[in-house]
């Protein structure tokens, strides 16, 4: 049965933030969205309820963060991106404090809540913030080591986009990861799928059905957007000589446009589809059906493949 993300990772949370009397947890009136409620009935001296007041709530993380406070913040991504932006730059990343952000219901996963709550810009604002670490997590065994890393190993600014929904594990427990490295799911001679978050498990199964179809496409977790894993691309377009990247944002700003900076700065020339949503607002709807009429589903992916294939050797 498929775990939704935001549920493990306020398991986590509650789990490594009990252990580190350092780790301070702040939501603007949504704990029983983004789960952080888990940790508030665990902890609750060091939880609070700032109320939807989100720039407030940042400025907060930053002066627990000068107090030497491990502060994650929680909202929407979508309010991230926006409300919260202003204080992230100005107050936390200007002064390289150790505050997490984590944006929850990212992309499409907040369904029915429609535009307003959809998510389709968050990679591209905090990408562009100096000195941000920016990621977002593919499934729950992943989930759960971005949770512990930002508690006990990582010291810096860091924002996580993070998924409501969730689909089949893509780890066994204890698998192992590095902060601006790429996970190779698959391995493939024609062409190379980079995605992350839910886009990962459908990049994986539109590898999966690419294959009968005799076309050979390796797949990678690009789980941390910034900073990129240029060898991975680089090694990537060397190797199959063709590049998809697949993401549950837009076009502009995200993934795909970190893929052909990187591809652009060394000179390398393949072909290079991008899969997100277009420069246009969301709609209301329920999740899949959000995933099918923007176009990053499986069968999305399985056609931008096909038409980077047919641009080789052009």
């Amino acid at each position: 049965m498929p775990q939704a993300l935001r549920d493990v990772y306020g398991e986590s949370l509650r789990k490594y933030g009990k252990a580190n009397e350092k780790v301070v947890v702040l939501d603007a009136d949504l704990a029983t969205s983004t789960k952080s409620v888990l940790f508030a009935q665990e902890c609750p001296d060091r939880f609070f309820d700032v109320g939807i007041a989100e720039a407030n709530m940042v400025s907060m993380a930053a002066g627990f963060a000068s107090s030497g406070y491990i502060p994650f913040i929680n909202t929407f991504a979508t309010f991230v991106a926006s409300i919260c932006a202003l204080s992230a730059k100005s107050l936390i990343a200007y002064s390289g404090l150790n505050v997490r952000l984590i944006g929850g219901n990212n992309g499409l996963t907040g369904g029915y809540d429609g535009a307003t709550h959809h998510s389709f810009d968050d990679i591209n604002v905090m990408r562009g913030i100096p000195g941000m670490l920016v990621m977002s997590p593919s499934d729950p065994v992943m989930v759960d080591w971005m949770v512990r890393t930002l508690i006990e190993d990582y010291k810096g600014p860091a924002y996580v986009s993070l998924s409501r929904s969730g689909y089949d594990p893509l780890y066994q427990p204890g698998e192992s990861f590095t902060i601006g490295k790429a996970k190779q799911l698959r391995d493939g001679a024609d062409l190379s799928i980079f995605a992350y978050g839910l886009s990962v498990y459908r990049a994986k199964k539109a590898a999966e059905e690419l294959a009968a179809e005799g076309i050979s496409a390796r797949v990678y977790d690009m789980f941390t957007i910034k900073p990129l894993d240029c060898e991975a691309v680089l090694a990537a377009a060397r190797e199959t000589g063709a590049i998809v990247t697949a993401e549950e944002h837009s076009i502009l700003g995200g993934l795909g446009t970190a893929v052909a900076e990187t591809l652009a700065k060394n000179r390398v020339c393949v072909p290079l589809e991008t899969v997100g949503i277009r420069d246009c607002f969301t709609e209301s709807g329920a999740y899949e059906d959000l995933v099918r009429e923007f176009k990053i589903d499986v069968d999305s992916i399985k056609q931008a493949a096909r038409d980077a294939v047919s641009e080789k050797g052009r």
